[in-house]
């Protein structure tokens, strides 16, 4: 089976902007990209088909970024029925499934469309969902950068992977960050927990973030790693540090921590399955 990476696109900004990412990362990793776009079942009428007709959405997106990337080898495919349906189906052979976080439909107030929503909680590989559109400004702090959301008490082992391979693609730092909380019983002492306390709990988790690492630092020993202990909660700690950086990693099994990260990033954010 052929080592793929795909993209979801439609006729917005948003996705063209997802497409550029998506295309960058295929040169990156040495793969092809494939381009797909779907249309429901029946079709727009004829008014709502400007700038152009759907079966002809991803030629177009293909000739823009092989336009902009001439190295760059891009397949177009053009599908008709549920987008996140027909996108998790093509996903069973891909490396990577790429998406921006709305869709040509979606409302100015909704962070994240039905979609990306969908295959963000579902699918069976990788997907990484890419906000804003061209116009947007670069994010801040290194672009290049890669943060990884790790519990190191129960590491994803395919979100470790697949951070450190990020990293090392790109010759980058990688952030790994473990968010931790008090014990519980702290909650019920009538007094503010005392430092020696708190510090003796700090170091038992960073000493389990050294060991749930240890056998990527091995695999990987040319990734310049910087370990975080954070006492905050996870989305808002991985926010922060995605100030710094231009890829954000985490395992699916995180619950709705990745949905609530996208909602203050503007770096992409992936999404790995165990």
């Amino acid at each position: 089976m052929e080592r793929v990476i795909i993209v979801g696109v439609d006729r917005s900004a948003r996705s063209r902007a997802a497409a550029d990412w998506a295309a960058r990362e295929a040169l990156l990793r040495g793969l092809p990209l494939r381009v797909v776009h779907v249309a429901p079942p029946g079709g727009p009428d004829p008014v709502e088909q400007w700038p152009y007709r759907p079966e002809t959405v991803a030629d177009r997106v293909v000739a823009e970024l092989t336009e902009r990337h001439p190295e760059l080898t891009a397949l177009s495919t053009h599908l008709t029925g549920t987008p996140a349906a027909a996108l998790d189906t093509m996903a069973e052979e891909a490396d990577l499934v790429v998406l921006g976080l709305r869709g040509e439909g979606g409302h100015a107030g909704i962070a994240l469309g039905s979609t990306a929503s969908a295959l963000a909680t579902r699918c069976a590989r990788p997907v990484v969902l890419v906000p804003g559109t061209f116009a947007d400004e670069e994010p801040a702090g290194r672009a290049d950068g890669v943060t990884l959301g790790i519990d190191a008490r129960d590491p994803a082992g395919d979100a470790v992977d697949l951070a450190f391979e990020a990293a090392r693609l790109r010759g980058a730092r990688l952030h790994a960050v473990h968010v931790w909380t008090l014990p519980a019983r702290a909650a019920r002492w009538p007094f503010a927990v005392p430092e020696e306390d708190r510090a003796v709990w700090e170091d038992d988790e960073v000493q389990h973030l050294s060991d749930a690492l240890r056998p990527w630092r091995g695999k990987y020993p040319d990734v310049d790693v910087l370990e975080d202990v954070v006492l905050l909660p996870a989305a808002k700690a991985l926010a922060h540090a995605a100030g710094n950086s231009g890829l954000v990693v985490v395992g699916r099994r995180s619950g709705g921590t990745a949905l609530a990260l996208l909602r203050h990033t503007r770096c992409p954010v992936a999404v790995v399955p165990s």
